[in-house]
C-alpha cells in the first residue's frame, strides 16, 4: 500500500534529497510539495522545488508557494550555508513545470478534509509556518493527519543556528510550538540523528557514480553543501538532515528513539527556538513525539543510493 505524503519544504541541498527520495520511491505517493520560507526566501524556495521535479523527470508533481514569513517574526535566512540559490553547486535553470495557483496553506487544509482521515502523512523539511498556519485556520484537521514527521530540533547536539536552537526550528519557534501541541502523532529527526548521517567522501562518490543526471546533480549540490558543515564541526562529511524524514517512512527499522515530552521555547531570547525533550523522563509533562536518537547511516546510505538510481 503506497503512502500518501505531502512534502513540507525549503529546498535546500538536503531538502532536494529528501525529494529526490520521495519521488524515488514506489511505496510513497507525493500529492504535493509545498514551499516556505526559510533556508532562503519563498521565491527561491519555491523555484527550486520545481527544479528538484525536473531533475526526478517528475514534471507531474504539484508544487505550491506557502507561507513567505514566519508567523510572527521576521524570516531568517541560511544563504550561509545553502549559498545564494538555496541549491548552489550545480548549474540551476528556470524551471517549466508551473507553479500551482492555490496557496500552500490551503492545498494543505483541502488535502487533509478530503483524503480520508488518518491517510494522508506530513514530512516537513523546514520551519514549520506552513503547518502551524494551517492548524492555526483549520485545527479540525489535526485529527486527520496519519503522521507529522519533521526535520527540526536537538537535544544532545544543541543548536546550530544559535547556541541553543537547531535551525528549523529557532525560524519560526510559535509554529512548531503549535504542530508539537496539536494533538498529531509526531516524529521528529533532530540534529542529534542528522549529525550521524554524514556525507563522507565514499558515499558522495557513490552519487556522482550513479552516471545519472540525478546521480549528478546530487553529487554537485552536496559537493557544496557539505563544505560549510566540514569546516563548521570539523568531522569527515556534513550531515544530510532532510532524507532521514523519507527514510523513516520507508525503514523505520534503521533509527530509534524515544516518545518523550517536546517543548519548544518561545519567549526567551537566549534560547528562542531550543527544543526541550524531556529524554529522561525527568517532569511529569505528557509525552508528545518520537524524538529520534540514533540512525544505522550505511543502512541509511545504502538505501539513498539505490532509490537515486532509479531515476533518470
Amino acid at each position: 500500500m503506497t503512502r500518501k505524503i505531502i512534502i513540507d519544504t525549503d529546498p535546500g541541498q538536503d531538502d532536494a534529497v529528501a525529494i529526490l527520495l520521495a519521488l524515488a520511491s514506489p511505496e510513497i505517493e507525493v500529492l504535493g510539495i509545498t514551499a516556505v520560507a526559510g533556508n532562503v526566501p519563498l521565491a527561491l524556495t519555491a523555484k527550486n522545488a520545481r527544479i528538484v521535479c525536473e531533475v526526478a523527470g517528475r514534471t507531474d508533481a504539484l508544487v505550491f508557494a506557502g507561507c513567505d514569513a514566519p508567523m510572527t517574526r521576521p524570516l531568517v535566512t541560511a544563504e550561509h550555508v545553502h549559498g545564494k540559490t538555496g541549491l548552489d553547486g550545480p548549474d540551476l535553470w528556470e524551471p517549466e513545470m508551473p507553479l500551482q495557483a492555490a496557496h500552500g496553506v490551503d492545498f494543505i487544509v483541502k488535502t487533509l478534509r478530503t483524503e480520508p482521515s488518518g491517510s494522508v502523512t506530513l514530512c516537513a523539511l523546514g520551519p514549520l509556518t506552513n503547518l502551524g498556519t494551517a492548524l492555526t485556520r483549520a485545527p479540525d484537521i489535526a485529527g486527520r493527519i496519519a503522521e507529522i514527521v519533521l526535520m527540526g530540533g536537538a537535544y544532545f547536539e544543541v543548536g546550530n543556528i544559535t547556541p541553543a536552537a537547531e535551525f528549523n526550528i529557532y525560524d519560526d519557534p510559535e509554529a512548531a510550538d503549535i504542530v508539537l501541541h496539536s494533538g498529531a502523532k509526531i516524529t521528529m529527526m533532530p540534529l542529534d540523528v542528522t549529525h550521524k548521517a554524514l556525507v563522507t567522501r565514499p558515499r558522495l562518490a557513490a552519487f556522482g557514480g550513479l552516471g545519472t543526471r540525478t546521480g549528478r546533480f546530487t553529487a554537485e549540490m552536496l559537493d557544496f553543501f557539505e563544505r560549510f558543515d566540514i569546516e563548521k564541526y570539523g568531522s569527515e562529511g556534513g550531515p544530510l538532515h532532510d532524507p532521514t524524514t523519507v527514510a523513516w517512512l520507508l525503514r523505520p527499522d534503521l533509527f530509534s528513539g524515544r516518545f518523550v515530552n517536546v517543548e519548544i521555547e518561545t519567549g526567551s531570547d537566549l534560547t528562542r527556538g531550543m527544543t526541550v525533550a524531556d529524554w529522561w523522563g525527568v517532569t511529569d509533562r505528557a509525552p508528545n513525539a518520537t524524538f529520534i536518537g540514533d540512525i544505522d547511516a550505511d543502512g541509511f546510505f545504502d538505501l539513498l543510493t539505490e532509490r537515486l538510481a532509479r531515476l533518470p
